[in-house]
């Protein structure tokens, strides 16, 4: 099989060759398996088995001072300490021009001019990625502690937002769809260590109707639905089948129970994550990791609907010997 055959077969719940897999890296984790491995270049030998594309326009992001980079909304992220993400640094939107704050222009072509490389490989399995889709978006914009306290306190201003962030991830949606891309991929962090950041209530209320227009939008094109939640958020997987989510990443299982999860929603669900960044690959040893990564292959990965991966981007502080024990058993399955 070849990575696009594997990934299908993955997804219809069937038993590929072997479980696809997919490891990313932070820069300071990736800078550290260069000096492991002496290769600048050992990524692009990982065998990684999706290929992402980014929906954001040219010249999305531009340095307006020392560390401080401006995204497309206007968003600035102090990358002080985070090289990559950031930390929010101002704040845009409030109730007072919620109706007019300038929203960038989903229509730009040059949104789509790295999809030209579907056509170069076509036995790749090919996900559109689109990152702070709503939630998230909406914080970045407005502040974190003013968008859950409106979720409560004002409404209308939170409706008012969300709404202009689902007008234009629709429009996006519609334009990422022109191409034959196999998956769009949505991120959009929901929960912490022990729930959901606003409460089940309140998500089921404000969040899932907006995300099921995206994700049936998505689905009315023929494509696969990924969506990436950091947390704890099982309580709500049985909403996000009804969306018509077909993989849910990045699968934490400090806070998720992953065998219980591929237990009772492995049907429906596609899993992708699971091995942990934050016990196993920093504090276990090389031989805990390798036996960690076994059992997620033969049981979560049995019959399919798993894509074996770090529960995140491998942070710094990960030991190198212990990624590369993770490669080893993902490569030599």
């Amino acid at each position: 099989m070849n990575n696009l055959e594997r990934v299908l077969t993955c997804l219809r719940h069937q038993q590929p060759d072997r479980v696809p897999y997919q490891i990313e890296f932070t820069q300071r984790m990736h800078q550290a398996m260069v000096q492991y491995y002496g290769d600048p270049s050992f990524a692009q030998k990982l065998g990684n088995c999706l290929s992402f594309l980014g929906c954001e326009p040219k010249d999305a992001w531009r340095e307006v001072s020392p560390d401080i980079w401006q995204d497309e909304f206007g968003v600035q992220w102090n990358r002080s300490i985070d090289k990559d993400i950031g930390v929010v640094c101002n704040r845009l939107v409030t109730p007072a021009n919620v109706r007019t704050f300038p929203m960038p222009d989903p229509d730009d072509p040059s949104r789509f001019e790295g999809f030209e490389r579907i056509a170069s490989r076509a036995d790749a399995f090919w996900v559109a990625s689109v990152s702070f889709t709503l939630f998230e978006r909406a914080w970045t914009l407005a502040g974190m502690e003013e968008v859950l306290t409106a979720m409560v306190i004002d409404k209308p201003f939170v409706n008012q937002l969300l709404d202009r962030i689902l007008e234009f991830n629709l429009r996006l949606i519609e334009n990422a769809c022109r191409y034959p891309i196999h998956a769009m991929m949505f991120g959009d962090d929901w929960g912490q260590q022990r729930g959901l950041l606003m409460g089940p209530r309140l998500w089921r209320e404000l969040i899932k109707p907006r995300i099921k227009q995206m994700y049936q939008a998505v689905k009315a094109h023929g494509r696969f639905v990924f969506i990436h939640s950091c947390g704890k958020v099982d309580e709500i997987f049985p909403d996000l089948i009804e969306c018509g989510v077909d993989v849910f990443n990045p699968f934490q299982p400090e806070v998720i129970d992953v065998y219980e999860a591929k237990r009772r929603y492995g049907a429906s669900l596609t899993f992708y994550g699971g091995i942990s960044t934050q016990n196993t690959l920093p504090f276990g040893t090389p031989q805990q990791v390798r036996d960690e990564v076994r059992r997620l292959l033969d049981v979560v990965g049995r019959e399919g609907g798993y894509i074996a991966a770090p529960s995140h981007a491998i942070p710094a502080g990960a030991r190198p010997e212990n990624v590369a024990a993770m490669i080893e058993v993902l490569q030599t399955q």
